[in-house]
Formats: structure tokens, C-alpha cells, sequence
């Protein structure tokens, strides 16, 4: 495969697109965040970052809480419209249509419609540059009761139609190709 340089830039893609609760309950906002991810296991955290402009950005940095719920394909049409609208302007609960659900360690709502929602504590805010990156303990996990295997506890998050984030458009994940460990297994 033949390459030629480009300008630098984030061109890891795809990524998870999220929608991050956070607020308290009386007062609670929706963002969509496509930078999130995985930092550690043991202890569990991840982070998101989020430019200081953003209406949701101080609700963080009082709360030192959010929610990342994951988002599916029948939440794509949401999921797109906040992130593109500002809830200094609009209510993003009311408008989307998703439901604001309560915390169990957190005092932000989750969105009731995700399939997986992971409750998280502010460790530490690191300034970058355009965003800041908020690392977080995970405190809770709320998983869909549905995706669980009643025998083996196992959790089907294949089975949630997950979406993802390319380069300014969405996809729908595709079919598994594999799994882990799978290219060195023994036939």
C-alpha cells in the first residue's frame, strides 16, 4: 500500500459514539463526545475530553461527574442532534426524546435507552489544548438486564447495536469477525 504525507491530525477512527450525562438532577445536560476511551482496568477508568466551550464543560469540572452511555442505532438520530445543539439553548432530554434516568453512585441521570451506562468520578482534568481531557474512576456500571445471559453472567454487547463514529459520519457496527485470542487458537 502506497502512502503519501498528510497534515497531522486524529485520524483514529472509528470511535465509540457517546452520549455523556451529566449535571445533577434538577439541572442535567446531554453531550455527544466521540473522544472517550479506556485508560486502565485495575483500577477501572476512562476519560473524555471536551473543549472548555462547551456548555457541559463546567457541570463537569462542579460536578466532577458524568455518565457515558453508550449509544445504538435506533439512538443515532439523537445522538447526532446532541451534538450539534446546545443545551444553553434547548432542553436535550425533551427534544431527543430520551429519558433522564437516576444515578446510582453518581448524582448525574443516565439515559435510561442505553444499553450500557458507565458511571464515572473526576480524577484529574488535564488541559491539552482545544479540550480537556477529564480522567475518571468508573464507580458503577448499569447494564441492560436483556444483554445479560441469565446462566452465564455473561454480557452480549454484540447484541445492542452499538454505533460508531467515522470521520464525521455514523455506522452501524458489522458482523464479528472474530474473537479474542481466535488467530493463534488451536483447531
Amino acid at each position: 500500500m502506497k502512502k503519501v504525507s498528510w497534515k497531522p491530525g486524529t485520524q483514529i477512527y472509528p470511535l465509540p459514539a457517546v452520549l455523556v450525562s451529566c449535571g445533577t438532577e434538577e439541572h442535567s445536560n446531554l453531550l455527544t463526545v466521540a473522544w472517550t476511551g479506556t485508560i486502565c482496568t485495575n483500577p477501572p477508568m476512562c476519560y473524555i475530553s471536551v473543549r472548555p466551550e462547551r456548555y457541559s464543560y463546567p457541570m463537569i469540572k462542579e460536578q466532577m461527574e458524568f455518565t457515558i452511555n453508550l449509544t445504538t442505532a435506533d439512538m443515532a438520530r439523537a445522538t447526532d442532534w446532541a451534538g450539534v445543539r446546545s443545551g444553553a439553548d434547548y432542553d436535550k432530554w425533551r427534544e431527543t426524546g430520551l429519558t433522564p434516568a437516576k444515578g446510582v453512585a453518581v448524582g448525574c441521570p443516565h439515559v435510561a435507552e442505553s444499553p450500557l451506562s458507565i458511571e464515572c468520578r473526576v480524577k484529574e482534568i488535564i488541559h491539552l489544548g482545544s479540550h480537556d481531557m477529564f480522567i475518571a474512576d468508573v464507580v458503577n456500571v448499569l447494564a441492560a438486564e436483556e444483554l445479560i445471559d441469565p446462566e452465564t453472567q455473561a454480557f452480549d454487547l454484540g447484541r445492542a447495536g452499538l454505533i460508531n463514529y467515522s470521520h464525521g459520519h455514523y455506522y452501524e457496527q458489522g458482523p464479528e469477525i472474530g474473537r479474542f485470542g481466535w488467530s493463534v487458537k488451536k483447531r
